[in-house]
């Protein structure tokens, strides 16, 4: 068994190693199968490493003339100071599903916790752009396998990601988001209040060094890792061209299940799912199809439905709101407000707020609706 010392040296080693630009997950995972240790590797003579299959002599010479140490010290205080954690490839918290892809990240940052019961888990995925139909087909989809006892993965982004993050947690549930950006900076920024929701019922992972910020390419190589952690994808609205058509692809490759909720023929967002069940993706419309399909895997498992929280609605009534909640509801009994209006009649920050928002839309108080406006329920 490693010491702390050992652990924490790891860490700083492999690390370094995916710092280094000329090297990948794959190349990083050839070394270790060979050296055995991530400190060999900076000990070994440049033959040594050439001499390995695959190791061209411009990533021996990254390893060589590596020198950032400062770099990498900065990045392991950073993520310790914010609460965060580094799992390296051969911790055993290192999700197990994560080990079957040959590209999987040697480090992940993580804020939040990873069980091992997270293998039993569902990625959906859709359109950012989501109809009223997405929005209820995801909530309810959502609910009802985080009832019985699975994760729900998605990526935080607007839209069907954040609809199934929030009805996961509702349902007193378990979810996982992958962000497309450094754990620093989550994106979108309106879903900060999330973000520290899903990292105390779940967790918060990505591959990327902090202070990466959301740029575009990010997503689509994220994408691998919300397919990778789960047994299968639900795609829920995705335009012909969507990103979440490039999330089942992962799943097909690396041999896990593709499901679809039908859409309108007539609707550009119900192209991508149509699609995929012509191709022969499942066809679902609640969550017992996921379930009887996933039945010989998670059997055991599953909770009864009739476990799960009930489900609150209507007023404050008998709720613990507190007196800045209390505040929110008592501006949206006008009427419906945008999350801006709020912040500046109130004088609060968005951060704050965000995060009152959700805890409010979790009780079932409030609902938000396109366009960050929110009305009471």
């Amino acid at each position: 068994m490693q010491t702390q010392a050992q652990k924490d040296n790891e860490v700083k080693y492999l690390l370094a190693l995916s710092f280094i630009k000329a090297i990948g997950p794959v190349t990083i995972k050839r070394l270790l199968s060979a050296f055995r240790s991530p400190g060999k590797i900076f000990e070994a003579g440049p033959g040594e490493l050439t001499g390995i299959g695959g190791i061209k002599e411009s990533k021996a010479k990254g390893i060589k003339e590596f020198r950032a140490w400062d770099r990498v010290e900065q990045e392991i205080e950073t993520a310790r100071r914010s609460g965060m954690r580094l799992i390296t490839f051969t911790d055993t918290e290192y999700p197990e599903p994560l080990r079957q892809i040959d590209d999987a990240p040697v480090i992940l940052y993580t804020k939040g916790e990873l069980i091992p019961e997270d293998k039993y888990a569902v990625a959906i995925v859709g359109s950012r752009d989501m109809s009223y139909y997405g929005q209820k087909a995801a909530e309810t989809i959502a609910y009802g396998l985080a009832s019985s006892g699975l994760t729900i993965i998605s990526g935080m982004a607007r839209g069907i990601d954040t609809a199934s993050h929030k009805s996961a947690l509702k349902a007193g549930g378990r979810s996982i988001a992958v962000l497309g950006s450094g754990l620093d900076m989550p994106y979108p920024p309106e879903n900060t209040g999330l973000f520290e929701a899903l990292s105390r019922s779940g967790s918060v992972i990505s591959e990327f060094p902090l202070g990466t910020p959301p740029n575009r390419e990010n997503f689509p190589k994220r994408n691998r890792l919300i397919s990778g952690l789960s047994l299968g994808v639900l795609v829920v609205e995705a335009t012909a061209k969507s990103g979440s058509l490039i999330t089942a692809n992962y799943a097909l490759e690396q041999g896990k299940d593709v499901f679809a909720v039908p859409g309108n023929i007539a609707s550009r967002t119900s192209e991508g799912t149509n699609s995929l069940i012509k191709r022969g993706a499942r066809l679902v419309q609640k969550a017992e199809d996921i379930l009887e399909e996933l039945s010989p895997v998670v059997k055991g498992l599953l909770r009864a439905q009739g476990n799960a929280p009930e489900k609150r609605s209507g007023k404050t009534g008998t709720l613990e709101i507190s007196e800045e909640e209390k505040a929110i509801c008592n501006l949206l009994d006008s009427g419906t407000r945008h999350i801006d209006s709020i912040s500046r009649e109130l004088r609060m920050s968005p951060s704050r707020l965000s995060a009152l928002l959700l805890k409010l839309e979790m009780k079932g108080v409030i609902k938000q609706t396109e366009g960050n406006n929110f009305y009471i329920l």
